[in-house]
């Protein structure tokens, strides 16, 4: 038996038969005792792997209950060869029938509560494999009354909308298909007992699936891997290959306790000690008319705000007067900036600006020159028509000479200008793919992997944000690599305030790029003040994308205000551990930051707005937690207790003129 420890939980296996099973997992000290996963009497119809709680199994060894390893031709089984037990555990697993060895996992991330799991399958005999399913980790969970799952689905302009599934029996699964992670989930779940919350979540970009099976002897398992869209990955002698990472976190305090869990995993990775800066993006104020005159304009009312960096997206380049053209031919368009490129970025620096640029490079448009003088490099399958998806192809980022491509021209624009961001975007999944091909999923996804680690090491100031038509690209794996990541197109207030709720569940304030528009809602269009949508904005990393040369004087100087009030408190708010307050669809409906002695609470009405005071009513009450009781705190004019604040709450007041606040409390 082993025991791996955590911040301040632990996770126990042991080795049976051929098997490694989980024993214990939570606070420390759970092993002390019987296993909750131990089973007796008798099997029947089945193996002894369908309902141990074993921790990675081929189908072999659990055929009936969902395995995490097959291979083609017969069922997989092999011979538990060692366990070793530097840097976490590893486990080796032997088959002498095909040479397979496949090392197993576990560790836990420095100073969090998150366990990491990986698997490496190795090739040593003298044919091919063929892996038909290649999962990274089975985990196990003990639900003696059925499983409560917790995940986050939607669409596009909806993403991060939580959901719950009762699972008293059978399976459910969620994924991907599109060789990116998708709009329609995120790759997190949780399951809730009645002794506490258990999270998984996987570091992977390309296609994947989460399977939860909960079996009759009241255990849930469930299996975390890539999805290879009927693709084997097939192995030659010598070769191999590693399985994403898959992630696990238990938390005694709930979902909003296991959410806080994965925001101190995902900080391990994050560039903490740079100030996120208030950015501006002239998306929705040009789109693709881009001139250097409309967007100088922009800066100068971006600079008078307080905007700390002026980011142009779509519309700079040659071909790009609208979607149908230029994507792939990167080069600043000579019409638009007619004194240089070189000298528009410098003017926009003049300005006390930072400078950042919108791309798409994992992309091409049919009329580009890019794709007339490389048309193979595009997905396609022999034979079979290509389908455009706004317009446009996706690259074979997993070709050697395209990720040269890539990589050589994102490296030459930001070594030609003085880029300080760089907005990546990824408009369109993979559709066309040849089967044929080794692996194409894999292939692209660990290039996009070792451009984003090289522009990281290369040009270390420059921040990077992760965009995919909106929140199609969010995961671990982004979230390790690069320092932001844009959950939705949708900006509009309460659209926005549903999406940004549910992504702070799983995802760290110090990743959500937030923006204050001026757009109108896709499915809730109850209209809501600028202060809304500053509040709204600032609950992770501040940014602006209104057309701000049509905002009036006196929403210039509100403004401006507001970005002033968030730079005061964005290290509480990206570095601060959170606790959600109600949410969306509550009277209360409030986040709160606590970092050190400071705590910030950003609160909305997303109710009605009345307002009228013609009948009575009460304050809305904000219980804040993890205070001090005996403390006192100022908010403005207002002292409390900390134990009137945890018992009581906050109070706040909604009126027709007054639906958002931002409250800054420190020890009195």
């Amino acid at each position: 038996m082993w025991t791996i420890a955590g911040a301040s939980t632990e996770y126990t296996v042991a080795a049976a038969d051929d098997r490694v099973d989980l024993v214990a997992w939570g606070p420390v000290g759970v092993s002390d005792g019987p296993s909750p996963f131990a089973f007796h009497g008798k099997v029947q119809y089945m193996l002894p792997g369908d309902v141990a709680a074993v921790e990675y199994a081929p189908d072999g060894v659990r055929p009936f209950l969902g395995a995490d390893l097959a291979v083609a031709g017969h069922a997989l089984t092999w011979r538990l060869d060692s366990v070793s037990s530097e840097d976490g555990l590893a486990a080796t697993f032997v088959d002498e029938v095909t040479g397979l060895r496949v090392v197993t996992h576990w560790r836990f991330a420095p100073g969090t509560d998150v366990v990491e799991r990986w698997a490496v399958v190795h090739n040593d005999g003298a044919a091919p494999v063929s892996l038909t399913r290649l999962g990274s980790a089975g985990f196990n969970v003990p639900t003696p009354g059925g499983a409560s799952l917790s995940y986050l689905c939607g669409q596009w302009a909806q993403e991060f909308t939580p959901a719950v599934t009762r699972l008293a029996r059978g399976r459910f699964e969620i994924g991907s298909a599109q060789g990116v992670t998708g709009h329609q989930f995120a790759p997190y779940l949780a399951v809730s007992t009645e002794d506490g919350v258990y999270g998984v979540a996987l570091a992977w970009t390309g296609s994947w699936q989460i399977t939860a099976d909960a079996d009759a002897a009241g255990l849930t398992r469930v299996r975390v891997g890539r999805a290879l869209d009927g693709a084997p990955v097939t192995l030659a002698p010598g070769e191999s290959v590693t399985t994403p990472v898959a992630a696990g976190a238990y938390s005694a305090d709930g979902l909003d306790g296991l959410a806080r869990v994965w925001h101190a995993y995902q900080r391990v990775s994050a560039r903490l000690d740079r100030t996120p800066k208030v950015i501006y993006n002239s998306w929705e104020a040009t789109t693709f008319d881009v001139t250097a005159a409309g967007q100088l304009a922009l800066a100068d009312v971006a600079a008078s705000l307080g905007v700390e960096t002026f980011v142009v997206d779509d519309g700079w380049f040659v071909g790009r007067h609208d979607d149908y053209g230029g994507l792939g031919d990167w080069t600043p368009d000579p019409a638009k900036f007619p004194d240089g490129f070189g000298a528009f970025v410098s003017e926009v620096r003049a300005r006390g600006l930072e400078f950042g640029l919108w791309v798409e490079p994992e992309m091409v448009n049919p009329r580009s020159a890019l794709y007339a003088a490389h048309p193979d490099w595009v997905y396609q399958a022999d034979g079979r028509p290509r389908s455009t998806i706004r317009n446009q192809y996706l690259l074979n980022l997993g070709r050697p000479e395209v990720h040269e491509f890539v990589l050589s021209t994102l490296d030459s624009l930001l070594s030609s200008y003085p880029i300080s961001y760089l907005k990546w975007d990824f408009n369109r999944p993979r559709t066309e793919a040849d089967r044929t091909v080794a692996d194409l999923d894999g292939a692209h996804v660990r290039n996009l992997y070792r451009i984003l680690d090289h522009l990281r090491a290369a040009h270390p100031d420059v921040t990077i944000e992760g965009c995919a038509a909106g929140g199609a690209r969010v995961d671990l794996a982004m979230a390790a690599r690069t320092d932001v990541l844009w959950p939705s197109d949708n900006t509009a207030p309460l659209d926005r305030l549903r999406i940004q709720d549910g992504f702070l569940s799983a995802y760290a304030p110090h990743l959500m790029s937030s923006w204050v528009t001026d757009s109108t809602g896709l499915f809730d269009e109850r209209p809501r003040s600028l202060a809304f949508r500053f509040v709204l904005a600032s609950a992770g990393v501040l940014g602006i994308g209104a057309d701000i040369t049509k905002w009036s004087p006196a929403e210039r100087a509100e403004a401006a205000a507001w970005v002033a009030r968030y730079k005061e408190v964005r290290d509480v708010i990206t570095r601060g551990v959170v606790h959600r307050i109600g949410g969306p669809g509550s009277a209360r409906c409030a986040v709160q930051y606590s970092l050190g002695d400071r705590v910030v609470v950003l609160a909305w009405n997303a109710g009605g707005l009345d307002g009228l005071d013609r009948v009575p009513g009460r304050a809305v009450r904000l219980p804040l937690r993890d205070l001090d009781p005996a403390a006192r705190y100022r908010a403005g004019d207002a002292v409390y207790s900390g134990s009137h604040l945890m018992a009581v709450g906050l109070p706040v007041r909604w009126t027709a003129t007054h639906d958002a606040d931002l409250i800054a409390l420190r020890l009195a």
